[in-house]
């Protein structure tokens, strides 16, 4: 019943070792099955399974799961874990709303931040002086935030606890045991961050228009994204 504003596919590789995080812009504009041409964002709109048949269609990927959370349980789960460490890679100064800012703008980075919720929130929703495909990479910095906070806080042990708490502000098809059975890779990609590879579709992988209603959409180049 909701379009999601940020959409990040996670490829793990436990006999490899490694783990590859793609960003989809949500303005991708391509076939949702059974609901014709719509942006990407709306494909979760009419449930997993929908999600699941785009992109077998247009990315040829299998999405084994999925895991969604709201706005609202985004800043809980980050205050849970007592904020987190953010190696923001560019400068971001926008409007916000927050007691960190100045005359109404927040300014972080580059370099190691600590955020708690509302801030993180902020960092990875901020469109006003950045556009879609910069949104993309500070989601991923964020992810990649939080993974290492778990793990700082011997998160491997605490699984059941983590689990139980943070449940309720996540919807998921994954139980407590698919979440320990890959927990092994866990310790892998904590001490090798090398081994996470990450890749965004951005404009050299889309073609720019606006369709017939006036919506401006991006057209993916296939066989650059494919790549």
């Amino acid at each position: 019943g909701f379009r999601t504003d940020v959409i990040l596919l996670l490829s793990l590789n436990p006999r490899k070792g490694t783990a590859s995080l793609v960003s989809f812009p949500r303005d991708l504009y391509l076939n949702i099955p059974g609901y014709g041409m719509n942006r990407i964002n709306t494909a979760q709109y009419w449930g997993f399974a929908t999600t699941q048949r785009m992109f077998q269609e247009s990315f040829g990927v299998n999405i084994h799961h999925y895991i969604l959370t709201d706005f609202s349980s985004f800043i809980e789960i980050i205050n849970i874990l007592g904020g987190i460490d953010v190696q923001v890679e560019k400068n971001l100064t926008d409007k916000c709303n927050l007691a960190q800012g100045t005359n109404g703008y927040c300014s972080v980075g580059p370099g190691m931040v600590h955020m708690n919720g509302n801030l993180a929130l902020w960092y990875a929703r901020s469109r006003y002086s950045t556009n879609d495909y910069d949104r993309t990479r500070r989601a991923q910095e964020l992810i990649i935030a939080i993974f290492n906070k778990i793990m700082q806080l011997d998160g491997l042990t605490k699984i059941p606890q983590i689990y139980k708490r943070l449940r309720d502000g996540v919807e998921t098809d994954m139980n407590l045991a698919d979440i320990i059975a890959l927990s092994p890779l866990a310790p892998t990609l904590f001490n090798n961050p090398e081994h996470i590879r990450r890749f965004s579709i951005g404009r050299a992988e889309v073609f720019p228009t606006v369709t017939e209603g006036g919506a401006q959409v991006s057209i993916p180049n296939f066989a650059a994204i494919n790549q």
